[in-house]
């Protein structure tokens, strides 16, 4: 059974199933970082084999493996220094990005740019990021912790109306899509690019997607983000400010929403009142960035 080596450093990694870890490790010489894929078992969920779905196990090492990003206008990804495949899974060996994180403004031209490139048109590209995301909410009974908060009655018109704006949102253009272009993803610059980090789920997404999940991070407000994406896109969508601002807003707003609702849920299960909790190191960032949304929430409705 594959094992990380004495001496490598855990590092924090996202919720996908695939993902057995991530370490900083020194590889010939130089500082790496190393991270574990498993391979689905014929009892895991059908969708980790699913080359289109966000959750396909595999896609961060495609992604390597043909050099879909080492070109990629405003961002792009170092080449790797190992991908190796067994029967188990995939270990994939990346050089570790000096940190040199750019401001959002940047970010979000560097977004804007790279919903120009050409990705071609490989198997394994994700689609319906969002989609996904709410119909696994769906499944659980929706924000059901947010029914319980103040913004109960908010929540439950955005989600009663919530397949007409993903309707909405899946007929806007279709652009490349880093697919989770938070801060940490982003952790250094190449002359006018960004080298980003995470590409598990890269694929294509309606115009603004990424700008939208970007600015859940960002310290900048979504209007301003929104002048430096529109003003790096390409010349035909540039016209299209309008879709890039829905298609932000969308994105935005169900993502925050959902993960309020996540991080409410874990807290609830502990014993106390829900209101007391609202500060709670672990539930105040995601009240704070939803409140920050607030006026997008609105404008949605």
């Amino acid at each position: 059974m594959w094992q990380p080596e004495p001496g490598w450093q855990p590092l924090p990694s996202g919720p996908s199933p695939a993902t057995y870890g991530v370490w900083v490790a020194t590889v010939d010489g130089r500082e790496a970082v190393v991270k574990r894929l498993l391979r689905p078992l014929p009892h895991d969920p059908a969708e980790g084999s699913d080359p289109r779905h966000p959750a396909y196990w595999r896609r961060a090492a495609d992604v390597a493996l043909g050099g879909a990003v080492h070109l990629t206008p405003g961002l792009r990804g170092l080449p790797d220094l190992a991908v190796e495949e067994d029967d188990e899974g995939l270990t994939i060996v990346s050089p570790r990005v000096p940190a040199a994180p750019p401001n959002g403004l940047f970010a979000a031209r560097s977004l804007g740019r790279f919903a120009g490139a050409d990705l071609g048109d490989p198997p394994w590209l994700a689609s319906g990021v969002l989609e996904t995301r709410l119909r696994s909410v769906e499944r659980r009974g929706g924000w059901t912790t947010l029914a319980r908060t103040p913004v109960a009655d908010l929540a439950d018109r955005l989600w009663s109306v919530r397949d007409e704006r993903l309707a909405c949102f899946a007929a806007l253009p279709s652009v490349p899509s880093h697919g989770d272009p938070v801060a940490a993803n982003l952790p250094g610059r190449q002359g006018d690019d960004i080298v980003a980090i995470d590409w598990s789920t890269l694929g294509r997404g309606p115009l603004g997607a990424d700008l939208g999940y970007h600015a859940l991070t960002a310290r900048e407000e979504l209007e301003p983000l929104l002048d430096a994406y529109v003003d790096a896109l390409p010349a035909p969508l540039r016209e299209r400010r309008a879709d890039a601002e829905y298609g932000a807003r969308v994105m935005a707003v169900y993502t925050v929403l959902t993960r309020a609702d996540w991080a409410l849920g874990r807290a609830a299960l502990g014993e106390g009142a829900l209101a007391g909790k609202f500060k709670h190191p672990s539930v105040a960032p995601y009240l704070r960035a939803m409140q920050r949304l607030f006026p997008q929430l609105e404008a949605l409705l």
